[in-house]
């Protein structure tokens, strides 16, 4: 348990300090709502019954694109390997390194 606190510690002060990123994603996704409407068409019963699925998709898409960033720093300074090679299953770090990537202001 020790050692998913310091994975997200340690990647929270690495998103704090790297910065920016996220206007990224939320101008990606305002391009992807914005641009499918003019894709489709004017006609408002079908943009109606699609819209939940363009917004989902505009965010999983921007969500998306962080997502290189994940393991990058890791693998950069060499601690990747002694991440897989740990007592913690892969598994759980995976989850604690997404679980800080998408609370970090970084994406």
């Amino acid at each position: 348990m020790m050692v998913l606190r310091a994975i997200l510690l340690r990647d929270m002060r690495i998103a704090v300090r790297i910065g920016g990123g996220a206007l990224t994603g939320v101008l990606f996704f305002l391009a992807v709502v914005t641009l499918i409407p003019f894709a489709v068409g004017p006609d408002l019963a079908l943009l109606k019954r699609i819209g939940p699925a363009i917004l989902w998709l505009g965010a999983l898409l921007a969500s998306l694109l962080g997502l290189d960033r994940l393991f990058a720093a890791d693998y950069e300074d060499g601690s990747l390997d002694l991440i897989l090679m740990g007592a913690v299953p892969l598994e759980l770090t995976i989850v604690a390194k997404g679980s800080c990537h998408w609370s970090s202001p970084r994406r």
